[in-house]
């Protein structure tokens, strides 16, 4: 039976004890005042971008009507809604980093207290079925654990708030599609809505399929970037000045090891980026695509065309949340899980000292 020092950790106990420790840092008041602040920030954000939306609408309807009075006037609206979202947008700059680095000041104070406290830095290798790297760990991967959170609580957020909002301006503008059939008229009310959930299915799904081994290609190039670092360390700090005949293949091979797997996250990334890349260019145009129709037969405007499309758009951006951010889920996955990692591997040699007392 194997003992605790060589039993590899599972990815749900590592979890469960980074965030025990991490999320001590929300128990303070300044951490709620910052998110109540950047909640409030997307929230305004949104209405800004709604606001602009429908005045997306107004300025393709006076162009096609030929309004030169409303145009100009429409001109000095949209600068004043510009100046608001870049202010909000500035703001929420400034919330986001704030809190990622005093989230990151707090977490990194903590490891280091605790990879200190009883000199167990002294003791820390090869423990809980990997080598631990606690110097990488307690910079980089606490770093990247403490980063990502926040920019997905206000993204997905964001992309909720604009998902609803969006999905009712598709409602009321699109109206209802007329398709003809076998002599029959079939009505579909919402039909833009409904087309933008289905669309939206296909990308989502797609990444979800693509993106399956993306936790584990990260996990293993950060594992190899850190024992690369650890290689060159040891030979850099030996007691002795005599050259070992061994260390030129033990660089080489630690290099040959994040060689590869840069490689294969590199393919990871390419198989990403066609879905990410190809909806960002297909979606505006299918928006434009399906509001032809009802524009054709008189019962859209220009304007309300524009601000559809504009409309199926957002709701894709919103929608499709997970397939921009998989690759930086599986990033922060891989750097919470080896955090949590050296937090239980402090705790193990905390118990085996109070054992041998």
């Amino acid at each position: 039976m194997p003992t605790e020092i060589g039993r590899a950790l599972s990815t749900r106990e590592a979890m469960r004890r980074f965030w025990r420790t991490a999320s001590g840092f929300w128990r303070g008041a300044p951490a709620w005042s910052l998110i109540t602040m950047l909640v409030m920030g997307v929230m305004l954000q949104v209405l800004v971008q709604y606001r602009l939306n429908y005045w997306n609408r107004d300025f393709f309807n006076a162009l096609e009507a030929r309004e030169g009075s409303h145009i100009w006037d429409l001109v000095q609206r949209f600068f004043i809604l510009t100046a608001a979202s870049i202010f909000l947008a500035v703001a929420a700059v400034w919330g986001r980093m704030t809190f990622q680095r005093q989230w990151r000041a707090w977490l990194t104070s903590r490891l280091i207290r605790e990879w200190l406290e009883d000199a167990r830095y002294q003791r820390v290798g090869f423990v809980n079925g990997q080598r631990q790297n606690a110097e990488y760990r307690i910079t980089e991967d606490a770093r990247l654990a403490s980063d990502a959170p926040i920019d997905f609580v206000v993204g997905l957020l964001g992309s909720l708030l604009s998902a609803g909002t969006f999905v009712t301006v598709l409602w009321n503008v699109g109206g209802v599609l007329a398709v003809p059939v076998w002599g029959t008229t079939i009505n579909i009310p919402g039909y833009l809505v409904a087309a933008a959930i289905l669309y939206a299915a296909f990308p989502t799904l797609s990444m979800m399929v693509v993106g399956r081994s993306m936790v584990d290609a990260i996990e293993r190039k950060n594992q190899v970037e850190a024992d690369f670092k650890y290689v060159v360390a040891r030979v850099n700090t030996r007691t002795t000045l005599t050259p070992h005949a061994e260390d030129a293949a033990t660089l080489a091979a630690a290099q040959e090891s994040v060689i590869g797997q840069w490689k294969r996250l590199c393919w990871q990334y390419m198989r990403g980026t066609i879905i990410s890349h190809g909806n960002s260019l297909v979606a505006p145009v299918i928006g434009l695509v399906l509001c032809t129709p009802n524009y054709v037969m008189g019962r859209m405007t220009l304007g309300e065309v524009t601000q559809a499309a504009a409309a199926f758009v957002a709701v894709q951006s919103a929608f499709n949340w997970l397939v921009d951010n998989t690759p930086r889920l599986a990033e922060w996955t891989s750097s919470a899980y080896r955090v949590g990692v050296l937090l239980c591997t402090l705790d193990t040699l905390d118990r085996e000292r109070k054992q041998k007392r």
